[in-house]
């Protein structure tokens, strides 16, 4: 892929849960930060994939591509100009090698946390 593409900037957030280092109980889980300033592709879905994204039950409403990395999670969530895009289920690897970029289907708006 080539780094033009790639002209935007994401945070990739994970929740986690804090332990108290004096007492051993665990805190609220809170998002904190995994990858900041991750260089992505943001693209709203096309007419076409949003009616395939509903056929198959899907809230997506856009598309984050990103350079591969070990450890993304459908778990986690990006933050894009401000706004909060929950992951839509595991990110999808290119087909060729599987490890040249990730596509991530998100939604926008706070799901869990």
């Amino acid at each position: 892929m080539q780094a033009g593409k790639l002209r935007h900037r994401i945070d990739i957030e994970e929740k986690t849960t804090p332990r108290d280092p004096k007492t051993g109980a665990f805190g609220e889980p809170q998002w904190t930060v995994r990858w900041p300033k991750c260089p992505a592709r943001v693209e709203p879905l096309s007419a076409r994939d949003l009616v395939a994204a509903q056929a198959a039950q899907s809230e997506a409403t856009a598309r984050m591509v990103i350079r591969y990395r070990a450890g993304v999670l459908p778990t986690m969530r990006a933050i894009y100009r401000g706004e909060v895009y929950s992951f839509e289920g595991p990110p999808l690897e290119d087909p060729k090698s599987g490890l040249e970029y990730l596509t991530i289907l998100v939604s926008k708006g706070v799901k869990d946390g």
